[in-house]
């Protein structure tokens, strides 16, 4: 909307004064547009929870908690005041998990690398209630509720309206607050520029938000290492083996495998691989994100390398085969002393580029709720509402990457290139 792509936003009273604050060229229009409950969503699996949690709402209500952390969030200047937990929990129930979209101020957002907000406050007074620990799970917003169906979150709250459409899906709590919608427009007025120095410590040193970015690096390079290592591995094992069927004949079975593996995986889209994993393969499991980034990863990413490796190793001359098939070496010989050191040194700049392509692609981990480099900066984004540092930045630290691995690779090239002297 402020770069004119669109006229209005309608959205809660409370999220939309938090944007206005920062952002001067901005309006709230006096006319109300709707009224809206928000509920917590629950798995309809799971009857039992959700008539725990509305036990537990009645008595939130009653003894006046649930009004005093809304009215922390909304009506007081000073948000110091925070739900406690009570001493003396054993948590002996176990984890409730909780599934947010931590961009929605003031109910759920990102303050001091915690989120905080009026749902992590009133699901925290739940979970003590309930005698659990609550975990909360950052994520897109249409993850949330996939995510509580698929078992990988018991709960869903992020200032969610019960709808129809929903609820075919899903089962919602009982009501636990309930908020105006507002319509957001243009009033014309010049939102002066933050000077650099000033949008710089709004952005990475201010309540030290540049942590954001540094967690999300370290996730990025840790997925990315070890998927581009089993792509390595799963694209070699490919290649050997429908290259030995195309020379020998045989292995026929795994070869017809092979063919469907890459059929799927080239022509599925990456992000909709990582969902079906996530969600589907691992729905009963309980696994780190980290890992099932680095199999959705590596699993797409082996099927480009068993073509770039099988295109290297079909582009030999035949003489060769047959030159050290003569010698007496066998055909495994023949592939480990002769073939695959030609093959590296030929595909190599096809292999980087595909990794490139692999370690870009992993932006996309943010929509299972894990913190990559690109959600990073999102989160930042989200606090600041200023999208020109947070994103160039990422932008950069990709490109920072990627250049240090085409040297990388340029190096081994030329190294590669003086052992033929």
């Amino acid at each position: 909307m402020k770069n004119g792509k669109i006229d209005c936003v309608v959205i809660d009273e409370e999220p939309a004064k938090a944007f206005i604050k920062k952002n001067s060229d901005l309006s709230i229009l006096e006319e109300e547009f709707a009224i809206e409950d928000y509920a917590i969503c629950v798995s309809k699996d799971k009857p039992e929870l959700r008539d725990s949690i509305n036990q537990a709402l009645r008595e939130l209500k009653e003894d006046g908690t649930l009004q005093k952390i809304i009215d922390n969030y909304i009506n007081d200047n000073d948000e110091g005041f925070h739900y406690q937990s009570p001493e003396g929990l054993t948590y002996e129930n176990g984890t409730l998990v909780m599934a947010t979209n931590a961009a929605f101020p003031p109910y759920e957002y990102y303050k001091d690398n915690k989120i905080t907000g009026i749902d992590a406050d009133m699901a925290t007074a739940v979970a003590d209630k309930l005698n659990m620990k609550l975990e909360i799970q950052d994520m897109e917003f249409d993850a949330i509720i996939t995510a509580v169906q698929a078992g990988k979150a018991d709960i869903g709250a992020a200032g969610m309206t019960v709808t129809e459409d929903r609820l075919k899906n899903i089962d919602f709590t009982d009501t636990y607050t309930t908020a105006k919608q507002v319509i957001i427009v243009r009033n014309g007025n010049h939102n002066p520029l933050l000077s650099i120095k000033d949008s710089f410590y709004q952005n990475f040193v201010e309540e030290n938000r540049y942590e954001y970015i540094l967690k999300g690096l370290r996730n990025t390079l840790v997925i990315s290492v070890f998927a581009v290592l089993l792509g390595l591995v799963i694209g070699f094992l490919i290649a050997l083996v429908r290259t030995t069927h195309d020379k020998m004949g045989t292995l026929k079975i795994l070869n017809w495998l092979c063919k469907v593996y890459l059929t799927i995986i080239r022509g599925t889209p990456t992000m909709i691989q990582l969902l079906i994993i996530y969600y589907v393969v691992f729905a009963s499991a309980n696994v780190s994100k980290v890992l099932v980034a680095v199999l959705a990863f590596g699993i797409n990413s082996g099927a480009y390398v068993a073509e770039i490796l099988r295109g290297g190793i079909m582009a030999l001359d035949i003489g060769q085969f047959e030159g050290a098939r003569s010698l007496g070496l066998t055909h495994g010989q023949t592939m480990r002393y002769v073939i695959l050191p030609q093959t590296i040194k030929n595909t190599l700049p096809a292999l980087a580029n595909e990794f490139i392509v692999l370690i870009k692609e992993t932006a996309i981990s943010g929509y299972i709720g894990l913190q990559d480099l690109t959600m990073g900066g999102n989160i930042i984004r989200g606090i600041t509402y200023e999208a020109f540092f947070p994103l160039i930045t990422v932008a950069c630290i990709y490109l920072v990457i990627v250049m240090i691995l085409s040297a990388g690779v340029n190096k081994l090239e030329r190294s590669l290139k003086k052992n033929e002297r």
